[in-house]
């Protein structure tokens, strides 16, 4: 699609690898912030999905779509497709994931949560 950003050819295992880190990351950043009594965000991970429900019982659903290499994401905002571009994941307006994902989880937790990217190798 015109001004959609180019995709990375990434093989399988490499798609699988990145992913798995990002949902890594992001389960990483959940226990940072529920030892530091941030917010008490729930996640709960089965595979390539992942859950993170607020305390108003809203979610926030990140999921791997290997047959598409892309992650996705469901927010109360939302769906929000996102493909590796070589350095990040993006979706198809350019904006980065962990961008999008700090402003959906703080307009859902109702304060300012920061969600950062894992270094890609």
């Amino acid at each position: 699609m015109p001004g959609e950003p180019a995709a990375a050819t990434l093989s399988d295992s490499e798609y699988h690898a990145r992913s798995d880190a990002v949902l890594a990351a992001v389960e990483a950043t959940v226990d940072r912030l529920l030892q530091d009594d941030v917010i008490d965000i729930d996640a709960q991970r089965t595979g390539g999905l992942l859950e993170l429900r607020f305390p108003d019982r809203s979610a926030i659903v990140l999921n791997t779509q290997p047959p598409l290499h892309e992650l996705w994401m469901a927010a109360r905002s939302g769906g929000y497709h996102y493909r590796f571009d070589g350095t990040r994941w993006v979706d198809r307006e350019g904006r980065e994931f962990f961008e999008a994902l700090s402003a959906c989880a703080s307009e859902q937790a109702g304060t300012a949560l920061r969600f950062d990217p894992v270094a890609q190798a």
